[in-house]
């Protein structure tokens, strides 16, 4: 329906008198002080906002909380080893098996074993490396004899930690019957305590002794090696 107004007498003029401003009551209250209610800047250039003493405080008390470092930080500050498992093998009649390595002049004779590969246990890497330097599959009590720690040193960068396991006794054909890796050792030999001072350094034949005296007492030994002149 339209609506119909009167007309004005002719020669009369309705006079339009401009409002006085007023803020719209519907105007957001933050919009009125020129802040933009959603995204928080000045709709008025020369508008300064000021961020809450709240807001300061939370920031500074984040930044101070404690608490540990990170886990991949913190394991950089750590230092880095590297880990090597052994068997310990002699005959029946107690007399040390020693396999000569190709690879160390500085401790030319070892016991079966070697480092550990990713995802394996001691035990397990003993056993792997006495495999595949022998060919033997050990069949000893297996009990820890020793544990053995080296710092870093020569040109090697990293300590190294070490487990001797005890394999047992070999009879005279499994002696026999060991298949030497051609790449990492020549000659395999089996002789009494005495008769190995003479062939390796002092450090190696105090490991040497150590390990028998663990086998003999049923000690675990702790000990601590050195690189020797590598």
């Amino acid at each position: 329906m339209a609506v119909v107004r009167p007309r004005e007498p002719a020669g009369q003029h309705h006079a339009v008198h401009p409002a006085s401003h007023r803020s719209d009551p519907r105007e957001p209250p933050l919009l009125r002080h020129g802040v933009d209610p959603v995204t928080g800047t000045p709709t008025n250039p020369l508008a300064r906002t000021e961020p809450s003493v709240s807001m300061m405080r939370m920031a500074r008390l984040a930044d101070a909380a404690p608490g540990p470092p990170p886990a991949p930080h913190y394991a950089e500050t750590v230092p880095k080893f590297t880990a090597w498992a052994c068997v310990f093998l002699t005959d029946q009649d107690g007399r040390a098996v020693q396999l000569h390595a190709t690879y160390s002049p500085s401790h030319p004779w070892q016991f079966p074993g070697g480092t550990m590969d990713d995802g394996e246990e001691p035990l397990q890497t003993a056993l792997r490396e006495c495999h595949e330097e022998t060919g033997l599959m050990v069949k000893g009590p297996l009990r820890l004899l020793a544990s053995v720690f080296t710092p870093p040193g020569g040109s090697w960068p990293y300590g190294t930690v070490g487990w001797v396991f005890d394999g047992g006794f070999l009879t005279p054909e499994e002696i026999r019957s060991i298949t030497l890796d051609a790449e990492e050792h020549d000659d395999v030999r089996v002789l009494a305590v005495e008769d190995w001072q003479g062939l390796m350094p002092a450090q190696d034949f105090a490991r040497l002794e150590a390990v028998m005296s663990a086998r003999a007492t049923g000690t675990a030994q702790q000990i601590t090696w050195g690189w020797g002149d590598v």
